[in-house]
């Protein structure tokens, strides 16, 4: 059994108009669902055995964040093609992950992350809010063998249930 989790990055800071997207960091209310959501994470026994992110920058502090507070000690790898990928193009790199890891967080963005669970899940999500979570269990053993229609929800929050 391996088990994925999809994230969209936390609320990101519009305040600097001069910055690139890529290099947009977090505003308060993002780095303070981190704490939020982590909290959530050790309560369903949730942790990583990789992460992969997206290289821009909130999506950066979010994967550092979350590891953080949930005292991952392993490797984060920043992927390009999570940034502006399409779905197929995630579903590519999850079939390339190596077999030692069996829980992975890919941290990313929307509509990417959205357009994703919903190839996944049997009811339409209309959209996965920033710093949602969603769990999937895959009934494989090997990463290659992933099908996003043989995944079976696990659980789907977001900080907004945890107010």
């Amino acid at each position: 059994m391996k088990n994925l989790y999809l994230i969209r990055h936390a609320k990101s800071d519009w305040n600097d108009e001069s910055k690139s997207d890529l290099e947009r960091g977090l505003n308060k209310r993002g780095q303070k669902a981190i704490v939020t959501m982590a909290d959530a994470l050790r309560k369903v026994n949730v942790m990583p055995d990789l992460i992969l992110c997206s290289p821009a920058k909130r999506a950066k502090l979010t994967a550092k964040g979350l590891a953080k507070e949930i005292k991952y000690k392993g490797k984060i790898d920043y992927i390009e093609t999570l940034y502006m990928a399409e779905p197929i193009e995630v579903i590519r790199l999850i079939k390339e992950i190596p077999d030692k890891y069996n829980n992975v967080f890919i941290i990313g963005h929307n509509p990417e992350t959205t357009e994703l669970t919903d190839l996944m899940v049997d009811e339409y999500i209309d959209n996965v809010p920033t710093l949602g979570i969603v769990g999937f269990n895959a009934p494989i053993k090997h990463w290659k063998k992933f099908k996003p229609e043989k995944t079976k929800l696990d659980f789907f929050i977001y900080p907004k249930m945890f107010e």
